[in-house]
């Protein structure tokens, strides 16, 4: 609290006391103006006010002396506009939730830090590619028949299907003559 903040404190309490002990004094004339009975009630009822406020004060721990000031001064001081606020730091976006789970070996994206700090692999020479086998689908043929000449067992259309699925299209019974199928290894 800077010092003008506690003179500003000290101001509101005695503020408040005033009030507290005009309306104190008020309901003391309303007890000495009024008749008989009701001057009574009135009248115990200042003094249980007044003896209760009593009580509170002497409940209450004395007040010590001025508080040390901060050492920075409170945003509502004069001192306050004379500092120049401190550059705030840039956000920092949220990191993407993991894709992976956990314990998952991580794999650094292009734009990652970990990607930076990891040199890049040696490029391995190209190996001369094998040659894919091929086979050019003939009148009455189905992938089922093409798998189990060709690949030895006639389950494996699935997996022919799969590799052929551009040069074939969507469904998997309509192969026309002359199309151009590759076969797995």
């Amino acid at each position: 609290m800077g010092l003008f903040d506690f003179l500003k404190s000290d101001k509101k309490k005695a503020h408040e006391n005033a009030e507290k002990a005009q309306a104190q004094e008020q309901v003391q004339r309303q007890a000495d103006q009024g008749p008989g009975p009701a001057r009574s009630a009135a009248a115990d009822a200042a003094s249980a006010t007044r003896a209760a406020a009593e009580r509170m004060a002497a409940a209450a721990p004395p007040e010590r002396g001025p508080a040390p000031a901060p050492a920075t001064p409170t945003p509502g001081s004069a001192a306050h506009k004379a500092v120049p606020a401190p550059p705030r730091p840039a956000a920092m976006p949220k990191p993407a939730p993991p894709s992976t789970p956990r314990g998952a070996a991580h794999t650094p994206t292009p734009h990652s830090a970990a990607h930076k700090a990891v040199p890049a692999a040696p490029v391995a020479k190209p190996q001369p590619t094998a040659k894919k086998r091929t086979y050019t689908v003939k009148q009455g043929d189905t992938l089922a028949v093409i798998a189990g000449r060709e690949l030895g067992n006639e389950a494996r259309w699935r997996e022919l299907y799969a590799m052929n699925r551009g040069v074939i299209g969507a469904n998997p019974e309509l192969v026309p003559p002359g199309t151009v199928l590759t076969l797995p290894s």
